[in-house]
């Protein structure tokens, strides 16, 4: 049986300290294994919104646990490491953990579901999987409420308020609710927007802001729910950071940010500054490396904002056996935290081990922690940890520089947490790990604290020495050495589990295709040329076979070839991957922007039906394709996809030459062997997509 050590660190300096535990594990996947320890809590205040940072100050001393990801220490000028040639074939051993699926598939994974408030005394998470926000008081670790929401709603970001009320952006409910975390009762239902996403308290203003998916940035007095403001900005909006005047707003999958002004306009963008280019071999093209997917983006200490976002090797991707990875830093895929501010300087750390990196937390002595949600604690990727934390990253820098680090030598395992392992039940009382009294707030750094029962999907810090962690399956709230199980019933799924599950490779499904959408990039494969990430949401089940050039004819093969080969994931039994295309064909459509012109939506439905201009007699049925691989003057046979959800789905073709909807109707989107559309006016042609981007 091939054995291998699952470890933590904890480095000073200029390191990253990922807070991880022991446990020796084996790559076939046992169930019966018990999970290991993890470092001890975090450092710093929480930011209750983007108003300012909170908390208590003083200084950071870094968390205590020991191990390492492997590979050089510490921090490293210039690049990040790793190459994208072919690596050697990684065996992942064989996935048998017992499948297990829900009533009620869960939605994907998101993160950043948790709120410190209170001053520090609670924390409210919310749970999308039961559609509930639960307020905990961190001192007894005891619930001190639970709000119910309405079933679908799917309670996301969420802060509060000068008042003490909070804030829920309702990802499925078109709405913000307010809720009094004193007993939870719901104040109020605001219908801000479709698709709310991110929230942020200005304090100066005793105001929310409400980033939309659709590309509203909506404001509304705090203590009222009166409007105060309605922004249209771009689409695929993400978080929102108060920075003095002006507002800073996350673009999901672009990882960019709008700054928006007082008045209203948007006076530039923010993006991570790009690293040198990564050459694989000599006679090789060199690859630019992408910002893509900033899962989180949070208020600095040093003013601006700090964001988590994914860096990615598009180009001579290898289809071959673990063409997709080999790690934290050697994959096509890797985790990058960059401090931006209006003013141009800023540091960029590159290369945290993090995969899937859905929250960050920052304290006020700058330091900050990374959710690394692709853990599980029953890891195929050993180097992996459930958090990683940054205890004092370099001061930002005009122009920004950037740092890399790709990992830490192994130290000293840490001893194995005790058999009952500190867990305190909703109906139980609080007791620590060792059956002792807590340790008192503000005592500095904890001791080693038990393995994360759960991915981790949200983080928070509550003083400079002291980090709170959210898990799910079990749905808990994890403090020190002590874990609180929340209510409600298990939704774990193994479609859900290997879908957001890190393989060897450092990658995971969830990497191209977060919350089960599609990260809007153009990846080059070497011997297939640039392929567009395709849409998975709205059902894959009737559309075989996949992929553009149509090569994989079943689920099964696509699994066995990009999952287990790839990805170098493990082996998949036939319940296994069944479980997770079941899964995956559950993950609702994503709901178009609204339309601002329903009657140019009408003449735009006639249009496509049209049997002379041919859109329908390709793109036909419930899921507006026909599966056939065709030729439509692009070079090539490509499968037909389906429009679900095209709106949010720009570049458009396979290559993505077409940055926009109306770009498909130029040069490079095959003319008129794609549809006869060269007789349309440039009115019939803006009616056409109005109605494309309903669908």
């Amino acid at each position: 049986m091939t054995r291998a050590v699952w470890v933590g660190c904890a480095l000073v300096g200029f390191s990253v300290t990922a807070c991880g535990g022991s446990d020796s594990l084996d790559t076939s996947m046992d169930p019966d294994r018990t999970p290991g320890t993890t470092g001890s809590g975090g450092s710093g205040a929480t930011s209750t919104g983007g108003a300012g940072f909170g908390g208590r100050g003083g200084s950071s001393p870094p968390l205590t646990g020991s191990g390492g990801f492997g590979g050089s220490a510490g921090f490293r000028d210039g690049g990040f490491g790793g190459s994208v040639g072919k690596p050697p074939p990684i065996d992942a051993g064989t996935y048998t953990e017992a499948v297990v699926e829900s009533e009620d598939s869960p939605p994907p994974l998101a993160g950043g579901t948790l709120a410190i408030i209170g001053g520090g005394a609670r924390a409210a998470a919310s749970d999308p999987d039961r559609d509930q926000v639960v307020t905990v008081n961190l001192d007894a670790m005891s619930i001190v409420s639970t709000a119910e929401l309405a079933r679908g709603d799917e309670p996301g970001r969420l802060v509060e308020d000068a008042g003490g009320r909070v804030h829920v952006a309702l990802r499925g409910g078109r709405a913000v609710s307010v809720i009094d975390p004193n007993n939870g009762t719901v104040l109020g239902r605001l219908p801000i927007c479709h698709q709310p996403r991110g929230l942020a308290y200005d304090a100066a203003r005793d105001a929310i802001h409400v980033a939309c998916a659709g590309g509203e940035l909506v404001s509304y007095a705090a203590s009222t729910g009166a409007p105060l403001r309605k922004l249209r900005l771009e689409r695929d909006l993400r978080d929102v950071v108060v920075d003095g005047e002006r507002l800073l707003v996350s673009r999901f999958r672009a990882a960019e940010l709008l700054v928006v002004e007082s008045n209203g306009t948007v006076s530039g963008k923010l993006r991570p500054p790009a690293p040198p280019p990564a050459i694989p071999a000599p006679g090789v093209p060199p690859i630019p490396a992408l910002s893509a997917v900033a899962w989180r983006t949070v208020a600095s200490p040093d003013g601006g904002a700090l964001m988590v976002y994914q860096l990615l090797k598009a180009g001579n991707v290898q289809t071959t056996p673990g063409g997709y990875g080999g790690g934290s830093c050697g994959g096509i895929i890797s985790t990058s935290v960059a401090h931006l501010r209006v003013d141009g300087s800023g540091i960029v750390v590159d290369d945290v081990g993090a995969v899937l990196p859905v929250d960050l937390s920052t304290t006020n002595s700058r330091a900050f922690a990374v959710a690394s949600a692709a853990w599980t604690p029953k890891p195929v990727n050993f180097r992996l940890q459930p958090f990683v934390y940054v205890p004092t990253p370099p001061l930002p820098t005009n122009p920004a520089s950037r740092v890399s680090f790709c990992g830490a030598p192994p130290i000293t395992l840490p001893p194995p947490p005790p058999p009952d392992g500190g867990v305190v039940t909703p109906e139980g009382g609080s007791r620590a790990a060792d059956g002792g009294v807590a340790p008192p707030r503000d005592a500095g750094p904890p001791s080693i604290i038990p393995g994360a029962p759960g991915r981790v999907v949200a983080l928070g810090f509550r003083s400079n020495s002291e980090l709170i962690l959210q898990t799910r399956e079990p749905n808990a709230i994890v403090f020190g050495q002590r874990v609180l199980e929340l209510p409600g019933r298990s939704r774990k799924h193994t479609g859900y589990e290997l879908f957001h599950l890190s393989t060897v490779g450092g990658i995971a499904c969830a990497s191209c295709h977060p919350e089960g959408h599609e990260d809007g990039q153009v990846w080059t494969f070497a011997g297939f040329g640039p392929r567009r990430t395709q849409s998975i949401n709205g059902g894959i089940s009737g559309t075989e076979p996949f992929h553009w050039n149509g090569d994989m004819n079943d689920f099964a093969k696509l699994a066995h070839d990009v999952f287990n080969s790839r990805m170098s994931g493990p082996s998949l039994s036939e319940q296994h991957v069944g479980s997770l295309f079941r899964w995956i064909d559950k993950i609702p459509r994503r709901e178009a922007p609204p339309a601002d012109d329903l009657v140019a939506v009408e003449r735009g439905q006639a249009l496509f039906n049209d049997g002379e201009v041919g859109c329908a007699s390709c793109h036909s049925g419930e899921k507006f394709t026909n599966n056939a691989s065709v030729s439509v003057g692009t070079e090539g046979i490509f499968q037909v996809p389906s429009l679900i959800g095209l709106a949010w789905r720009a570049p458009y073709m396979h290559q993505g030459c077409a940055a926009t909807l109306a770009d498909r109707f130029g040069s490079c989107g095959g003319g008129d062997a794609h549809g006869k559309t060269s007789q349309l006016t440039a009115e019939q042609r803006a009616d056409l997509i109005a109605y494309l981007e309903t669908l």
